[in-house]
């Protein structure tokens, strides 16, 4: 019993027990310097990794930029250029426009954006809280020269960052090609100079439209108030409306029976009738079905111009807003409109895009599918083209 406690209580004892602590301690130590090596070691690959993809990523989206042409400074053509600005895919932009800030800027026709083409234009950092203008029923409404502004104000704003050039009261002509370098030719061009524009001839591409009738008849109205403000209006619009005309001497008193009895459709009988514009720039636009009826035939064919000016005179007093003026005897000479109903047409380009080979450029032309040649409905939907790789 006393050998054993004298033998617990051995100082050799206790340097092996220290001994074996300091080489577990050591063991320990190594384990963990191990693993921090390692997952160092691993930090170290990744960031490598991330840090050689990011860079290739940037060069092969730097290489894959492309220099684009617009032609035109219209709200598609502006449009379309805020699109390029937000793929982050150009390298150059340059927009080209016939016409000087002073006369884009001043244009009195007013606009009106709906819901889908206010969204997009959202996001492309469209601020329409700070646009003159007005709202109603989800739609915007202002005047082209405002819109042109703000889109410009925009784009000028990105020339800190981007290689953005705005050459206004410039033509796009065989000689404007001819003095760009041959490593400097846009890849993309866009072509936004309206329906009257040359643009698609210069470069080879068939510049003819394809009409067709819309099977309807319709009848343009504008009129300029000088003392009133270019104030921006929502659309005013006005359906089956009927119109006394035995004031002419043709009685029409059948026309309604015969709409349903003949056609069996008694809502197209009926005009249709917008008032939209500004304040000042008053336009009208009616419209009718092309039925066969005494009253469209009388319209159609009246050699009468004084008909067609009191229809609109009498349906803009009835249908304006209340806090403007009436058309008076002393106004009436301001109002200009169509001296007949006229059959409404419909045109489209016959080439909306296409690949010049030998220069290796793409060529977008602006515009919806289709469009009213000779009427005037007073809308904007955009329609715009986005760049891919």
């Amino acid at each position: 019993m006393w050998f054993q406690m004298l033998l617990t209580d051995c100082p050799c004892t206790l340097v092996m027990e220290k001994e074996d602590g300091r080489q577990m301690n050591s063991a320990e130590e190594k384990y963990e310097t191990l693993a921090f090596d390692a997952a160092l070691s691993t930090l170290v690959a990744v960031l490598v990794y991330v840090a050689l993809k990011v860079t290739l990523d940037g060069i092969r989206q730097w290489r894959a930029r492309v220099s684009v042409l617009i032609i035109g400074t219209g709200p598609v053509g502006l449009t379309s250029a805020l699109v390029a600005v937000r793929s982050g895919k150009v390298l150059k932009l340059t927009l080209l426009d016939e016409r000087y800030r002073t006369a884009l800027l001043c244009r009195p026709q007013q606009i009106a954006l709906d819901p889908r083409s206010v969204k997009f234009l959202l996001s492309l950092g469209v601020d329409f809280d700070n646009m003159e203008g007005c709202w109603h029923n989800e739609h915007f409404f202002t005047r082209i020269g405002v819109f042109q502004e703000h889109l410009l104000s925009i784009l000028e704003q990105k020339k800190q960052t981007m290689n953005i050039q705005i050459k206004l009261g410039t033509k796009f002509t065989d000689e404007y090609l001819k003095k760009i370098p041959a490593s400097e030719w846009p890849r993309i061009i866009v072509v936004a100079d309206g329906s009257c524009g040359e643009s698609c001839s210069v470069l080879g591409i068939n510049p003819d439209y394809i009409v067709e009738s819309c099977n309807a008849y319709g009848a343009n109205a504008a009129i300029e108030r000088a003392d009133q403000r270019q104030v921006p209006t929502p659309e005013i619009r006005a359906h089956s409306l009927y119109f006394d005309l035995s004031a002419y001497g043709v009685d029409f008193s059948t026309t309604g029976k015969e709409s349903l009895s003949t056609q069996q459709a008694p809502l197209k009988s009926g005009f249709h009738l917008k008032i939209y514009g500004t304040f000042r720039n008053r336009y009208m636009a009616m419209a009718c079905s092309a039925l066969d009826l005494k009253v469209v035939r009388f319209l159609r064919h009246t050699t009468n111009a004084t008909i067609m000016k009191n229809i609109f005179h009498q349906s803009f007093n009835a249908y304006k807003t209340d806090i403007e003026p009436r058309v008076n005897d002393l106004t009436l000479h301001h109002l200009q409109c169509s001296r007949r109903l006229f059959e409404i047409m419909l045109s489209h380009r016959k080439v909306t895009a296409a690949y010049i080979e030998g220069d290796n450029i793409v060529v977008a032309i602006e515009g919806e599918s289709a469009r009213v040649l000779n009427f005037d409905t007073g809308e904007m939907k955009l329609c715009c083209n986005t760049y891919h790789k």
